[in-house]
């Protein structure tokens, strides 16, 4: 059971991936296919459109996680992070001859050794300033290569080699496999990194703020002499744990350094015109789909990552106007009856709060239905509760539904949403709970009126709410008042 060490052999040639049916480890096979290498994976299962994807590349994939699936003896097997040590193919695995790896640290051994690894790092943003690196250095020429956590516009896919010698990896700080309990971000080899900001957050792997900052400290160890740190420095834990770095520092936010000011939010094409100040002057005039304060400063930090790479305003500017944004942040996903729908991604009660603030300043005065899913493994747990009562500010309506499969939790550290709904009550705000998609769903195309904006707050797929809330919405040709 031989662990990989130092650079992948010339002999490998067959690669087989366990957990293939995830967006990211499904675009990292295409990457191993477009390198080469014969592939294939196992999974539970495989759905469109990842499944559709592999099929177009000729990746067999099998279902279920057997000790049989390495009959084959493939040359390296990669274990995806959903992937627990008591399953038959890993048990398999473990007790065998074949050499593994994660999927973090082959991309490092194979891909980031000779490029300009650009780690995009923090507790939010990341995706979408990972995406928007990608893009300005694809749409000035640099043809980078990139692994997106989420599906950008500009490109057919969520990860590719590239040819240029800028690779741009979103930097997750979630573990990286059940071996290997760092985080994925130790593996991408930065020559640049950007840190956006530094919460608590994954409460089934951190157990509070301090650890969480731990492993950002490491990733700031890593730094080579010669690289960058691009840093929140007006965010106080951001600024704490790159105190020891040592490398260069560009520090950014309010008042920092890199600097920016958003100049004004075409409510109509939603999008956001904005500037951005090096040393208190004007570098470079901007617009641009991501709107709000914490996308402006998501924007300013790839802006200064990118600038040290000599990029230009001018060419900035240029992929900033075409940056088409990025599926499940601030997407609109239809408008039935002229009632905005969008899904975002938001789950954390920053990520909430911002995004909905953001919502605000893009839609204006139009009434604002909040529906959120308390989904992922933070949300899940109270450890929050009384942080998302102050996260809903923004928005006129509230619905909240109950919380996703809390089985596994003990019932003393469940988040309780008719809680939530209690307080946001308290708060003078107009909430509501519901249990099922198809109440949401029902409630919502009832009460809505032409020109309410509807924001699907969730990490997840929330039962289908998406489709199930448009079809029910053009179904309902005459709302009720709510």
């Amino acid at each position: 059971m031989p662990l990989l060490s130092g650079p992948l052999p010339d002999t490998v040639q067959t690669v087989h991936i366990m957990g293939i049916g995830g967006t990211a480890m499904a675009a990292f096979a295409g990457m191993l296919k477009d390198a080469g290498y014969t592939v294939t994976g196992s999974d539970t299962g495989v759905y469109p459109p990842m499944s559709d994807y592999l099929a177009s590349l000729g990746i067999e994939v099998m279902i279920g996680y057997n000790a049989k699936n390495l009959d084959a003896s493939p040359d390296l097997v990669v274990v995806g992070n959903v992937i627990r040590a008591e399953y038959d193919e890993a048990q398999a695995l473990l007790g065998g001859p074949l050499t593994y790896a994660s999927m973090p640290q082959l991309l490092g051994a194979r891909f980031l050794e000779s490029r300009h690894s650009i780690v995009v790092a923090g507790t939010h943003g990341k995706t979408p300033t990972t995406a928007l690196t990608a893009h300005l250095l694809d749409a000035a020429g640099r043809d980078p290569g990139f692994l997106i956590g989420g599906l950008a516009k500009n490109f057919d896919r969520t990860a590719r080699t590239g040819t240029g010698p800028h690779f741009v990896i979103e930097g997750d700080e979630y573990d990286t496999a059940f071996y290997d309990k760092g985080p994925k971000f130790l593996h991408y080899r930065p020559k640049t990194a950007m840190i956006t900001s530094v919460e608590f957050d994954h409460a089934d792997i951190y157990t509070d703020l301090d650890h969480v900052k731990s492993s950002f400290r490491r990733l700031v160890a890593i730094m080579p002499a010669d690289g960058a740190l691009v840093a929140r420095w007006d965010h106080d834990n951001v600024r704490d744990v790159c105190l020891e770095a040592g490398c260069e520092v560009l520090r950014y936010g309010a008042g920092q350094s890199w600097d920016g000011r958003i100049e004004g939010v075409d409510t109509e094409r939603g999008v956001q015109r904005f500037v951005v100040l090096n040393e208190g002057n004007l570098w470079g005039r901007f617009e641009s789909v991501l709107v709000g304060e914490h996308n402006l400063y998501n924007q300013v930090a790839a802006v200064a990552a990118l600038a040290r790479q000599g990029l230009g305003p001018d060419e900035l500017a240029r992929g900033f106007a075409s940056f088409a944004g990025v599926k499940r942040r601030q997407e609109v996903i239809g408008e039935p009856r002229h009632v905005t729908v969008l899904d975002d991604f938001a789950h954390h009660p920053t990520a909430v709060k911002v995004t909905l603030e953001a919502l605000r300043l893009r839609f204006g005065k139009r009434r604002m239905w909040a529906i959120f899913e308390p989904r992922s493994a933070t949300s899940r747990r109270k450890v929050f509760q009384d942080a998302y009562a102050g996260a809903f500010g923004a928005a006129d309506v509230v619905v909240i539904a109950g919380a996703h499969d809390q089985g596994r939790i003990a019932e003393t550290e469940r988040f309780d949403s008719k809680e939530l709904v209690a307080d946001l009550r308290a708060r003078g705000q107009e909430a509501f709970g519901y249990d099922t998609v198809d109440e949401i769903a029902a409630v919502v195309a009832a009460n809505a009126l032409p020109w309410d904006v509807v924001a699907v707050l969730s990490n997840g797929g929330f039962g289908g709410l998406h489709k199930k809330l448009l079809a029910a919405i053009e179904a309902n040709a005459t709302p009720s008042t709510a």
